[in-house]
């Protein structure tokens, strides 16, 4: 019988794998801050930070979490076939997977996590610099976008919650 995983469980492996990618939560919480300082003049980093918490907590994140990085670790441990592994290998800018799969996540939290994971995509501050530097031999061809994601999300939300709140 098929063992069936509680969202504990995938939220655990889903955080643990993070870590071990080399992604705190307080990373992206930190570009959290940088999408939303400028609209929310008391934001701490308490606050983005339970955002991400929240993000995360959600079972489409985390199922993206997991495949995102384990294609990565399967890419760094050349287990792919080319011409596919090539593709990932350099995170060719027209292959476009990794950001679809992000936007799996962005999604969850409405329109306005478009524009946000646009902008951080484009401006790639904080953890996403060091996770698009391609001479350490890591792959991460979808964590990078994926932890864009998850701030854009995070970002979404406190968003909502703040318009609400007016």
């Amino acid at each position: 019988m098929e063992k069936k995983h509680t969202q504990s469980e995938l939220e655990k492996k889903a955080r643990e794998w993070l870590i071990e990618r080399g992604v705190a939560l307080t990373d992206i919480a930190e570009l959290v801050y940088y999408l939303q300082k400028k609209y929310h003049p008391n934001l701490t980093i308490e606050d983005c930070l339970y955002n991400v918490e929240r993000v995360i907590s959600k079972r489409e994140v985390q199922n993206a979490i997991l495949t995102g990085i384990q294609l990565d670790v399967l890419t760094e441990k050349k287990v792919i076939e080319p011409p596919l592994l090539d593709i990932l290998e350099k995170d060719e800018g027209l292959y476009g997977i990794d950001e679809i799969l992000a936007l799996s996540i962005v999604n969850v939290y409405g329109s306005i996590g478009f524009t946000n994971y646009g902008y951080i995509d484009k401006q790639k501050p904080g953890i996403l610099e060091r996770l698009n530097d391609k001479s350490t031999g890591e792959c991460h061809t979808f964590l990078d976008d994926l932890v864009g994601a998850i701030a854009a999300a995070a970002s979404s939300r406190l968003a909502h919650r703040a318009a609400s709140q007016e």
